[in-house]
């Protein structure tokens, strides 16, 4: 069994390369969203996952992965965002990969550490489960969003986002077991 980190650098590969791949296609028009759209486009990705485990049937024959990469790839979206704010101008490309690079990388870290503490749990979880996870982190979001972004006791924005790719992480994983 290949081990969570050598897992955890394939998927980043994955997705790194589709961000690369849309970058190319659409430039960085990403940039003129607001962490609200972004969270919104976040939300529709998690809810036709949970969609369809519940009913059991697809009527869009698109694999699932790709809703968990949207998530992933959304979420780095988003805390990017949240570093540079919005903009109309467009984000050199060279400059985008490296900052999807940088917070794809402290998602990693903090999985590693996480994954020490709580001792690999998302290996024992239903799919299902980490599904809720998301919906109730995009739910914690909105919150912190209508708050103005400020938290009293809570996690910040980014932390959510950071949990919400590694929880899309795990379910790939589980996918391709």
């Amino acid at each position: 069994m290949s081990s969570t980190v050598e897992l955890y650098e394939e998927v980043i590969g994955k997705c790194r390369n589709i961000f690369a791949k849309k970058m190319t296609d659409y430039g960085t028009a990403w940039r003129i969203l607001r962490s609200t759209s972004l969270t919104d486009q976040i939300f529709i990705k998690a809810q036709r996952i949970r969609t369809i485990e519940e009913k059991r049937e697809q009527k869009i024959k698109e694999d699932i992965s790709n809703e968990y990469i949207g998530i992933i790839n959304y979420s780095v979206m988003a805390i990017i965002q949240l570093e540079l704010g919005t903009s109309t101008e467009a984000l050199d490309h060279q400059r985008a990969l490296e900052l999807y690079d940088k917070h794809f990388t402290e998602a990693k870290e903090l999985m590693i550490k996480k994954n020490h503490d709580y001792g690999e749990a998302w290996r024992d979880m239903r799919r299902s489960s980490i599904t809720d996870l998301i919906l109730m982190k995009i739910l914690r979001i909105k919150q912190i969003e209508d708050n103005g972004g400020k938290t009293i006791i809570s996690e910040g924005l980014d932390a959510n986002y950071y949990d919400m790719i590694n929880y899309s992480v795990f379910s790939l994983f589980k996918l391709e077991a």
